[in-house]
């Protein structure tokens, strides 16, 4: 929007005549001040678009002003007028997020040219905000990521700290759980919304195509290269640039991303000439990378670079407390989308899907959700129609429900009034099993054992000898 009306705020009348004359001469509306409290009362009445305000006033002072507008009218440019020996104070206001400041005595030229200023400032702000409306509401329609659990709550906080920033995140999850969606969040919260987002799956295309893919190619680099074509990095320009599956990326071509992180520039495949690229990269996998570097299969210094903040989703079967928010989210959205029937489900169909493991993850659950909404016949979904969850149930139900349904057979045959310390009994004979079977999994390996259980490696030595465990059986 542009700049029409303007609030003038000083205690000086003589300052507030001259500045009224030189801004309704310029076109301007503008309402004058005296004081702090009347300022403020204008501009909550009125909104204006650009206020200058004195730093010093009675009662309510052109500092604390500002802060107050900040909070209350955001969208008010504020230009501070200060005097030469408070130019502490003008630093001051510029750090609680003043727009400029103009030093007594001024001519009215300076002033001019920082309304000219902020003319342009207000034209620009309001295409990004406008943009940026456009795409949160198509983000929220159709990207919405859901969960209120403990996990997702530790995600959302790094979230926010990393969005705004232009810091390389390396996004590590199991298939299905929504590793291309945070990436959209972080491109999305970021100073870089606006500019294009790109997703490259790195396992999906061959490795004679993936370089193209990635850096372009020149007119006749190879057969079938009938004319130059960009790559990712060239389209994603300023943008953010998702590279998922990045475990599945050739060690040839390893090496030359890594030089594209280095030098931030690219060579087309068929090309000399290098060319500047600037997009951020966040890229994802589902394999172990630490392991894939001991085995040779992937770049340590790749690594390095790309695991400058590792962010870890946890599966769905680690957030049960999500599943009721995601059905519902799901079965509206699939609702919407087809116009079908079904728009609801009865409890037993949740208690289904909530306990069931869901290997595929949030993907399995949407797919499978959208398929039974699509065709079933009634407004409320059921057991029925999720029969491969229904035959499956015992097979596919999961750890915590195996247990339960297990301490629920051996206890039914106990007199829990003459027991004493169940807690600990429980506790104890399950410790031994899991940390067999940890053991032999990693082959005897306790540091690594450790790792997996979570433990201080002193503390496994320690339970292995309480528990009496057979190291030379692992």
């Amino acid at each position: 929007m542009p700049i029409k009306r303007v609030l003038v705020a000083d205690d000086e009348e003589s300052i507030r005549w001259v500045l009224s004359k030189a801004l309704v001469k310029q076109g301007f509306e503008v309402d004058l001040a005296s004081t702090g409290q009347e300022a403020l009362t204008l501009s909550r009445k009125h909104g204006y678009d650009l206020a200058v305000l004195d730093i010093k006033m009675p009662g309510l002072s052109g500092l604390d002003l500002l802060t107050k507008l900040q909070e209350e009218c955001p969208r008010t440019l504020v230009v501070i007028m200060t005097a030469e020996s408070s130019m502490k104070n003008a630093v001051e206001a510029m750090k609680r997020g003043a727009y400029d400041y103009l030093t007594k005595p001024f001519d009215l030229d300076a002033l001019e040219a920082i309304i000219f200023k902020a003319q342009k400032a207000s034209d620009v702000s309001a295409e990004v905000s406008l943009l940026k409306q456009e795409v949160k509401e198509h983000y929220q329609l159709e990207r919405t990521i859901i969960g209120q659990s403990q996990p997702m709550q530790t995600i959302y906080k790094v979230l926010g700290k990393i969005a705004p920033t232009d810091v390389t995140v390396l996004i590590y999850g199991e298939s299905g759980t929504g590793k291309e969606l945070i990436a959209r969040a972080i491109h999305f919260n970021s100073n870089r919304l606006g500019r294009p987002f790109l997703a490259l799956n790195c396992a999906a295309i061959p490795r004679e195509l993936l370089e193209s893919e990635l850096f372009g190619h020149e007119k006749g680099a190879f057969t079938g290269a009938i004319e130059r074509k960009a790559g990712k990095f060239e389209q994603a320009k300023d943008g953010t640039l998702f590279l998922d599956e990045i475990g599945d990326m050739p060690l040839e071509l390893q090496a030359k991303l890594l030089r594209v992180l280095q030098e931030k520039e690219i060579t087309r495949t068929g090309g000399s000439t290098t060319i500047q690229v600037n997009a951020r990269i966040v890229a994802a996998t589902n394999h172990d990378l630490k392991e894939k570097v001991r085995n040779k299969e992937f770049r340590e210094d790749l690594y390095y670079r790309l695991n400058v903040v590792p962010l870890e989703l946890p599966p769905l079967r680690n957030r049960r407390e999500d599943i009721p928010s995601l059905v519902e989210f799901f079965v509206a959205r699939a609702h919407r989308e087809f116009g079908s029937q079904a728009s609801g489900l009865t409890q037993a169909a949740m208690d289904l899907l909530s306990n069931y493991h869901w290997p595929g993850n949030v993907r399995e659950l949407e797919n499978l959700i959208q398929r039974a909404v699509l065709l079933s016949p009634d407004v409320l979904l059921t057991p029925a129609d999720f029969p491969e969850l229904a035959e499956g149930s015992s097979n596919g139900a999961s750890l915590e429900g195996v247990i339960k349904q297990k301490l629920q057979n051996s206890l039914a045959q106990i007199d829990l009034q003459d027991m004493e310390n169940l807690y600990e009994m429980v506790l104890h004979q399950m410790e031994r099993p899991l940390i067999n079977i940890v053991l032999q999994k990693t082959r005897g390996n306790q540091v690594k054992a450790a790792e997996v259980l979570g433990l201080n490696r002193n503390t496994l030595r320690k339970k292995i000898q309480t528990l009496n465990i057979d190291l030379k059986r692992n």
